[in-house]
């Protein structure tokens, strides 16, 4: 009888580990693939540089947990249009300046092409990360509903191609030209005629005499996108020497992303701004030296230094104007002259 009870037991014991190990395991439920739509600023061919790495690496590494899904300049709405429309959810992410998008912040004309203030591409980091741009920026956009500013980075400086040539102030005086608003609001003292229409109508526009051309990058944009190929002349001269542009977020939808997601963005973001370094840098001095044999297309023209100093000075009365907008402002313009001073110092090569 004993020996009996303990079989039946031992029997027991048996088949619950058999069942254990027979039963179906346990399976964690897979979170659902989120999907973003982000625009540029930039059309196709110049977001293959400005963005389209960076989004790509992002899209291979979150490895089908999340995927961006890249849309260029008016693609899904005009770029005057994209703040709202991101506030709004209608897309989820936006890569631009401030100022072209118009956004309701104060410190949006400094985004783009804010005249003098820099005078190379490392200063924009420089500036944000060292001389307190990114708190303020931040600051900025904490007053903004559904709005999270993430980044900003620069871009390549701010020269005219045209289809007259430049030689000195004088020749700027009515001039049609494709630019950034605040870019125009102070080009028009000199007597330029600012012009704004969407990003990829403006190579038809030099075309058909709408415009004369532009004023709205440098020379590699100008062969990359085709308006190379519309336009005779390229000013050295520049008003300024990189352009602020950033990548904001819908807050809401910013904060649906796990934190290991919104860090890999982050690192996307530092790798856009680290091939911008150096494929501007690279190709604004390659394309100014190419021969005529070599696959020129703009002549090169320059305005005196003594006569473009006037415009630099004029810029310094543009920033105190811009200061008396609001105290961020004011706080903005006295990081740029005392950054302005600081580089002066410093002399070659910070400053010629």
């Amino acid at each position: 009888m004993t020996n009996r009870r303990s079989f039946i037991k031992n029997a027991g014991l048996a088949g619950v580990a058999a069942g254990a190990t027979l039963a179906a395991p346990a399976v964690r439920a897979q979170p659902a693939k989120i999907t973003w739509r982000l625009q540029t600023y930039a059309g196709p061919a110049l977001a293959a540089h400005v963005i389209k790495p960076a989004i790509d690496s992002f899209n291979k590494v979150a490895d089908g947990q999340m995927e961006i899904q890249l849309f260029t300049a008016d693609q899904i709405v005009p770029t005057g249009e994209l703040f709202r429309a991101m506030q709004n959810g209608v897309i989820d992410a936006v890569q631009s300046d401030e100022d072209s998008m118009a956004a309701p912040v104060d410190v949006s004309v400094f985004g783009g092409y804010f005249p003098f203030a820099t005078r190379y591409s490392l200063d924009v980091p420089v500036l944000f990360n060292q001389y307190g741009l990114k708190e303020i920026w931040e600051e900025a956009y904490a007053e903004i509903d559904n709005v999270t500013w993430l980044s900003a980075g620069s871009w390549d400086p701010c020269h005219f191609n045209t289809n007259k040539p430049i030689r000195s102030l004088a020749d700027l005086k009515g001039l049609r030209v494709y630019t950034f608003p605040t870019a125009g609001r102070f080009l028009s003292q000199f007597g330029v005629i600012p012009v704004e229409i969407p990003y990829e109508d403006a190579e038809v526009a030099v075309q058909t005499g709408e415009l004369d051309g532009m004023a709205w990058s440098g020379i590699t944009e100008d062969y990359t996108v085709g308006w190379a190929d519309v336009t005779k002349y390229f000013l050295t001269n520049n008003i300024t020497g990189a352009w602020i542009g950033s990548f904001f977020a819908n807050t809401d939808k910013w904060n649906e992303v796990p934190p290991h997601l919104q860090e890999l963005f982050r690192l996307c973001m530092d790798s856009s701004h680290y091939y911008r370094q150096h494929w501007y840098w690279g190709g604004e001095a390659k394309l100014r030296t190419l021969a005529a044999d070599k696959g020129r297309k703009l002549e090169l023209t320059s305005i005196p230094d003594e006569e473009w100093a006037t415009v630099g000075a004029k810029a310094l009365e543009f920033w105190e104007e811009i200061a008396k907008g609001s105290d961020r402002s004011a706080r903005v313009v006295k990081i740029l002259q005392e950054y302005s001073a600081v580089m002066g110092k410093a002399g070659k090569p910070y400053r010629s």
